[in-house]
């Protein structure tokens, strides 16, 4: 990076080291357990992943189960990474400026923070295109989609997201230290390059966010229909109505904990203000509750947790639906307009021809003596 004229570094231009350790705005406690406690969860829903993947024999939901797995790795690097760094600041108040005179370690914690942040939100993404898919095009997509493919598309969003963290070294925008002094993240100002890549970083999480939105509202009123339609006995869609809870879940905690900070910084590039540091912390706390309550969903919301905890829950009927018979009624009612052209058609067939042996039957019958 180049240095400026007083041979400050970039990365420390706007906010130079040491700063005067306020613990009251960061606390060594806090990112300590917090941290521990992230690490803990994701390493179990990694176990559980693990042990779930190896008893499936549903390609559908071995297709969602790497996706998950890639997102539970993620959200533990992530922690293991920023998190190392930050309780070694709190721990130790070392001096940025000596420890990193060339900028180098604070760069790499711009970009950890700006990949370990995208990821989340593009898996998510492309989590929410696979039960589309799954759900709308279920032929298409298990005769065409190895599981290969899938994790391809696991490592493309790693690709897309790291390309995005390392435009900063390529001058589109810049990383910079933060107060108090424990991490480093991209530059929130409206100046040229910095705004590209703020806006970049925020329209793309918040797009992310649509987009899941988007396609898991489909997937959950097409669902729906499949469950509570005429034809709901035809095919069994418990280990699909799984997946689109935990799916619903993990895009509800990724909105309510990203939204904030991706809001404040379009917000705060567009409107040429400064930036607030106590809600710049703020929201950056929330965003790392993402990482912490994902893996919980993997952990909590699978059918043997809740058949236990609710023993009425019978996941071997042909859907959760009949324990809600009048539910399911009233759902047949409502998507009965968008079903019954099709399914009707049929069923007048099927029943006109099941009334013609009948009657063919009656009159063939041998006249009495």
């Amino acid at each position: 990076m180049n240095a400026s004229a007083n041979n400050t570094p970039l990365c420390y231009s706007l906010r130079s080291p040491p700063f005067k350790y306020l613990p009251n705005i960061a606390s060594a406690y806090y990112s300590s357990i917090f941290g521990t406690l992230g690490l803990i969860s994701n390493l179990i829903a990694f176990i559980v992943l693990l042990k779930s993947f190896q008893r499936t024999q549903s390609r559908s939901r071995s297709f969602f189960l790497i996706f998950l797995g890639g997102l539970v790795v993620t959200d533990f690097m992530g922690l293991l990474v920023t998190g190392s760094i930050v309780i070694s600041f709190h721990v130790t108040h070392f001096n940025w400026r000596k420890l990193d005179p060339n900028c180098h370690f604070c760069n790499f914690m711009g970009m950890s923070m700006v990949f370990y942040g995208l990821c989340p939100l593009l898996l998510g993404a492309a989590m929410a295109v696979e039960r589309f898919i799954g759900i709308n095009r279920p032929f298409a997509r298990s005769t065409s989609m190895p599981k290969k493919r899938t994790v391809s598309m696991v490592l493309m969003v790693w690709l897309i997201a790291g390309s995005i963290s390392m435009l900063p070294i390529t001058g589109i925008g810049s990383y910079h230290m933060q107060i108090p002094g424990s991490w480093c993240f991209l530059n929130i100002s409206s100046d040229g390059n910095d705004m590209a890549f703020s806006l970049l970083f925020s329209l793309v999480g918040l797009i992310c966010i649509a987009v899941s939105f988007l396609l898991n509202t489909v997937s959950v009123v097409t669902l729906i229909k499949v469950c509570c339609g005429q034809n709901r006995h035809q095919r069994r869609r418990d280990h699909e109505v799984e997946m689109m809870v935990q799916l619903i879940l993990i895009m509800v905690i990724a909105s309510i904990c990203w939204c904030p900070l991706l809001v404040f910084i379009a917000q705060t590039v567009l409107s040429g203000s400064h930036v607030q540091v106590k809600y710049l912390l703020l929201w950056i706390r929330f965003a790392t509750w993402n990482q912490i309550l994902d893996p919980w969903v993997y952990i909590l919301f699978r059918r043997s947790v809740l058949q236990r905890i609710y023993p009425r829950l019978n996941w071997s009927r042909g859907s959760i639906m009949t324990l809600y018979p009048s539910f399911s009624d009233t759902v047949r009612r409502f998507t009965r307009s968008s079903l019954g052209s099709t399914l009707g058609s049929d069923e007048t067939g099927e029943t006109g021809k099941s009334n013609v042996p009948a009657i063919s039957t009656s009159n063939s019958a041998p006249p009495s003596p």
